[in-house]
């Protein structure tokens, strides 16, 4: 072996034992886990006063995008809350509850989105707490533009819950974060049965900081 011939062969070897270095480094190296996505802040400014809602994208995300959908498209604006539940208006009913209960713009629902599937409180673990913000429905996946804020826990209103019959419980994809006095104030709004008389006009509803 000539003595101009080592240091090649060496730089050869070092060469390929870096590459092999390399590669293993790459194959141990783990994929990062995808973040949940962050929830989403929505002001709701009524003639009433404004509410703050939180949106929670990571454990409703269908329900959440869907809301979030009408609310860029600038649906909600000319929509209004006109629905009250209290304790004293519901007598037919065993299961009672304490709600609101909002629709977006009526002159635009033929460019409403299509109904959503139901996602159940069985699988994304969120619960009808005081403030829980849940999607109205008919039958399961029909769950379109209308939504309502629970006043007090409404267990009754989750998955398994006695208040429909179905047993299928609703939707709830966020919270409200600030204005449950305004979210109280609604409820205690003139009505004749359910019915908010005069309805409380959402004069807009925007994402919020």
């Amino acid at each position: 072996m000539s003595h101009g011939s080592w240091p090649a062969r060496a730089i050869t070897v070092t060469l390929g034992a870096m590459a092999i270095a390399a590669c293993l480094a790459v194959a141990i190296v783990k994929p990062h886990a995808q973040q949940p996505a962050a929830p989403v802040r929505v002001a709701v400014e009524t003639d009433a006063g404004s509410i703050t809602m939180e949106i929670d994208l990571a454990h409703a995300p269908v329900t959440a995008a869907n809301f979030l959908k009408y609310v860029d498209g600038g649906f909600y604006e000319g929509g209004r809350f006109h629905r009250t539940v209290t304790m004293d208006n519901q007598p037919t009913n065993k299961v009672k509850i304490e709600v609101i209960q909002a629709a977006a713009s009526a002159g635009r629902e033929k460019e409403y989105f299509p109904p959503i599937a139901l996602e159940r409180t069985s699988v994304t673990g969120l619960s009808h707490v005081d403030g829980a913000v849940s999607m109205a429905r008919d039958g399961p996946d029909t769950a379109r533009d209308e939504f309502f804020i629970c006043i007090g826990p409404q267990p009754a209103l989750d998955f398994g819950g006695a208040r429909n019959p179905d047993g299928q419980g609703f939707a709830v994809f966020g919270r409200v974060v600030s204005g449950m006095d305004i979210v109280r104030k609604i409820q205690m709004s003139p009505a004749e049965g359910q019915r908010l008389t005069p309805p409380v006009r959402i004069v807009r509803v925007r994402r919020a900081p």
